[in-house]
């Protein structure tokens, strides 16, 4: 059996909301892709609603394409119950890059979750807290959807491995050591697959396989079908 020193439960968080939506074309000229409507609720607030039923309070989010709407809509995060923390980025810094920036705001803790907010999903926050080790990073991993259909990487029990046989997608969630993201500097630009690929060689990287349902609405495919789907599954 594979054992893991992971974390305890995961407080705060970093929504990657700073992307220009560019595969969304006309529906992110006046918008940023975070303020998609959902089946009346906007994407952002989906994921905050989320991450505060799970116990998650602290929030930091990367702002850029029309920052201000976002800061409009969300204020300090009060009325979600959350404590929200603005990163703004002059230019973008990145997935990696926006994300270490942005934990400079938050209080200081170990352990932190990282959601793109594109991802409209019932993926299980405290599962990835339990594997997430003391020095690596845990990812949600789900099917190869059509856009990807090559995969990103593959588990071996509940460790992440470079990609082989039976390859699976990054799911755009996950949870990390911060001691892992403390190492790069802040205000600079990387990807946040520089970072899991190191704790893939050092053996510090686990994940799971999601097994509910997963959106990235990133594409007016996908942006229809959740919005559908949220649509005849909540209201």
């Amino acid at each position: 059996m594979l054992i893991i020193a992971s974390m305890n439960d995961i407080t705060q968080a970093v929504i990657l909301a700073a992307g220009m939506g560019s595969r969304l074309k006309s529906f992110t000229k006046d918008k940023p892709k975070a303020l998609m409507p959902i089946a009346g609720e906007v994407a952002i607030v989906r994921v905050i609603r989320r991450l505060v039923a799970s116990g998650i309070h602290d929030i930091a989010i990367n702002l850029h394409h029309h920052a201000e709407q976002i800061q409009d809509i969300l204020g300090n995060g009060s009325r979600f119950n959350a404590r929200i923390y603005y990163s703004h980025e002059i230019t973008l810094l990145d997935s990696g890059g926006g994300v270490r920036t942005a934990m400079d705001l938050l209080p200081e803790d170990e352990g932190l979750l990282v959601h793109n907010c594109d991802i409209m999903a019932d993926i299980d926050y405290t599962r990835l807290s339990e594997l997430c080790p003391e020095q690596g990073c845990a990812l949600a991993l789900v099917s190869n959807p059509y856009h990807n259909p090559e995969g990103d990487f593959s588990l071996q029990q509940q460790r992440v491995v470079a990609k082989h046989e039976n390859p699976l997608t990054f799911s755009g969630v996950s949870a990390w050591h911060k001691d892992v993201l403390w190492q790069y500097s802040s205000h600079q630009a990387f990807s946040l697959l520089q970072p899991i690929r190191q704790a893939i060689t050092n053996q510090q990287c686990f994940g799971y396989k999601h097994q509910g349902f997963w959106f990235d609405i990133g594409r007016p495919h996908e942006l229809v079908q959740a919005s559908r789907f949220y649509h005849e599954a909540y209201l």
